[in-house]
């Protein structure tokens, strides 16, 4: 069975491609349905885009890469096709925008895209292998244990990361790309919370308050929160695609404060106080409780110098510790890495050595923060790769 073009991959950077190439156009994914990453992703609500999305909002190798396709095909032209198609949103913080009703109200409406473009979907279908021939690409499929061959020029890859394996997340765009000679860059999980094995922070399990936190010289004012195998919330899932193992990750618990002056001021009028009782006017009341006890804190109020107060609020300000590790790809939201950009044309997606083969969205060594970034990377890829094909057909 001939296409003008194959995409491997019913995810959202699949399926946005799939409704702009134009032609015959097929999309296989091992699945039972289509864009189950978008199913799940915002509480069952997905945060689609964000209002500030920007080229300083990504990781790559390149930092220069994304530009082109987001400059292109921007976070406004995903919002309005969206209100076209009659979806009712909001912004929740920070320019992150979710959906009131659904996240299937993002997929009907790609699928709804793709029909229009005539674009034909095959689920629970497993590549078994794929290769050139002079005519283009042939791609060897089995669904429901009966074999089928695909033929087309334009392959395009779009079957995601490794993140959350349980969903059925693979290294397949990888080994594809890699079987047609482009460059791998190391991947690893991103945002994705840190795990401290001794269970310190079990006791503090589901306490939460704002923060900045910081790793590899990036710092984000979100919020943190305290779990059973260590700490996640946005703030440490943002930090850790900073981070490398082995380095250590700084927390400010008062950014918006001066706790120095804070504890000066508590010491007039509540000196006669046990350290960790005033520290809990300032922080949540079990996490005060814990500190006063890992950092020694032990006396009144009254009886602390300026220099120990001083001491004290730096730690507060800047409390540094050294995670174990992440909960990896199980958990991780993205996968940083991957074909490497260089690879790739920046306008197109296509692969510069490679004629008719495609790449976008996560399989990609682009990145994005928490907050709809990588979802805005989906469509943006997806389109920038969909109307190149379309216009290389010249339809």
């Amino acid at each position: 069975m001939r296409y003008d073009t194959i995409i491997l991959g019913a995810g959202a950077a699949g399926m946005m491609c799939a409704a702009h190439t134009g032609g015959r156009t097929l999309v296989l994914d091992h699945a039972k349905a289509p864009g189950e990453k978008i199913r799940i992703s915002g509480g069952g609500r997905c945060n689609f885009t964000n209002m500030y999305a920007g080229p300083e909002n990504f990781l790559s190798a390149n930092p220069h890469f994304c530009k082109s396709a987001l400059s292109r095909y921007t976070q406004w032209d995903f919002i309005d096709l969206v209100a076209r198609h009659g979806i009712a949103y909001h912004e929740k913080t920070l320019g992150q925008l979710f959906c009131d009703n659904s996240a299937k109200d993002i997929i009907a409406m790609l699928r709804g895209e793709m029909a229009k473009a005539g674009a034909e979907l095959r689920l629970e279908t497993t590549i078994t292998s794929v290769s050139q021939d002079g005519s283009g690409f042939v791609v060897e499929t089995e669904q429901h244990g009966k074999p089928a061959t695909f033929r087309a020029a334009n392959l395009v890859l779009a079957t995601g990361g490794k993140s959350i394996p349980k969903m059925g997340a693979t290294g397949l765009a990888y080994d594809i790309a890699r079987q047609f000679g482009l460059n791998i860059l190391p991947t690893r999980a991103g945002l994705v919370p840190f795990t401290f094995p001794d269970g310190r922070f079990k006791p503090l399990s589901g306490t939460a308050l704002p923060v900045r936190a910081t790793a590899g010289g990036k710092s984000f004012d979100e919020a943190l929160l305290f779990t059973h195998r260590g700490l996640s919330g946005p703030s440490m899932l943002q930090i850790s695609s900073y981070w490398r193992e082995g380095e250590t990750i700084t927390v400010n618990l008062l950014p918006d404060g001066n706790a120095f002056e804070a504890l000066k001021a508590k010491r007039q009028t509540d000196g006669r106080r046990q350290m960790h009782t005033v520290l809990g006017h300032l922080l949540p009341a079990r996490l005060a409780d814990h500190l006063g006890e890992v950092w020694s804190l032990k006396g009144n109020l009254a009886d602390q110098s300026d220099k120990a107060l001083q001491a004290l609020a730096d730690r507060l300000h800047g409390w540094e510790m050294t995670p174990a590790g992440t909960e990896g790809y199980r958990t991780a939201e993205v996968t940083l890495g991957g074909i490497d950009t260089d690879a790739l044309s920046s306008k197109t997606m296509e692969a510069k050595t490679v004629p008719g083969l495609y790449a976008i969205g996560e399989a990609v060594d682009v990145t994005g923060w928490l907050g709809g970034f990588n979802f805005q990377w989906a469509w943006s890829s997806g389109w920038a790769a969909g109307t190149a094909i379309r216009n290389k057909r010249g339809s």
